[in-house]
């Protein structure tokens, strides 16, 4: 696997940002961008993919439990379009159903607060979707 994978958790408010290190084994989350400056958040995502010197990255796609695209799974679509435009590596959309979910959960049982779990919330369902995508890679390339 060439260089991190960075994933993202898109939101209208917030987008989180995690990143594997280059050999695929860690998932651990590394930003928060405000999702109401997309501009901002394209630009921000261009500099931690230079940054982490990442080979791919991955948008979290909200579809609903039926597999249908709703409102947000199209602007999650909307929002991998405008990186691809804007970077030179593969963009992909992963199937994302209930990793927001499974982190709210993860941070209710650490003990956060729901100020501290909103703070932490989409990083750390950006990494649950990293460390998923990973895994399944994994197994993929193994005999």
């Amino acid at each position: 696997m060439p260089g991190a994978v960075l994933a993202i958790d898109y939101g209208r408010r917030r987008i989180g940002v995690a990143a594997s290190d280059p050999l695929g084994i860690t998932a651990q989350g590394i930003a928060t961008l405000d999702g109401r400056d997309r501009p901002g958040a394209i630009e921000a995502i261009a500099t931690l993919v230079a940054e982490r010197e990442a080979g791919r990255v991955l948008v979290g796609h909200p579809l609903s439990m039926d597999g249908t695209a709703g409102p947000m799974a199209r602007e999650a679509e909307a929002f991998a379009a405008s990186l691809r435009a804007r970077l030179a590596i593969p963009v992909e959309l992963v199937d994302e159903r209930l990793s927001s979910f499974a982190a709210d959960q993860a941070l209710r049982e650490a003990g956060l607060s729901r100020r501290e779990r909103a703070a932490r919330e989409d990083q750390v369902a950006a990494a649950l979707l990293l460390r998923a995508w990973l895994d399944t890679t994994q197994r993929e390339q193994d005999p």
